[in-house]
């Protein structure tokens, strides 16, 4: 597995878990709330990740319909999928052997 080229923290493997789910409209709060963590601690960790590559972003485009500030979305850049796939199952198996199994992406990775 390749050294990342961040600090990796179970709040940041729940980061990435939540990214790694499938859903593409994630925004900092609603993987704050998945994680049940704080948003202050959630949105430094896509920032950190983003400047690392690991992470794209970028902007509701809402057409001015939407109230309220647009959001930011997030993903695992592609070029980066394989590895944070490694990376979580790698130390989630290690703090619990059987995880993993039955989780969509996650299992076999």
């Amino acid at each position: 597995m390749e050294k990342t080229p961040f600090k990796v923290t179970p709040a940041t493997l729940d980061v990435l878990e939540v990214l790694l789910s499938g859903d593409d409209e994630l925004y900092s709060l609603k993987i704050a709330k998945a994680i049940k963590r704080p948003a202050g601690s959630v949105t430094p960790i896509l920032m950190r990740l983003e400047r690392c590559e690991w992470v794209t972003s970028r902007w509701e485009d809402d057409g001015g319909e939407r109230r309220g500030p647009r959001r930011r979305f997030y993903e695992i850049d592609p070029n980066h999928l394989a590895a944070a796939r490694d990376l979580v199952a790698s130390r989630r198996r290690a703090t619990n052997p059987g995880f993993g199994l039955g989780q969509p992406g996650l299992a076999g990775a």
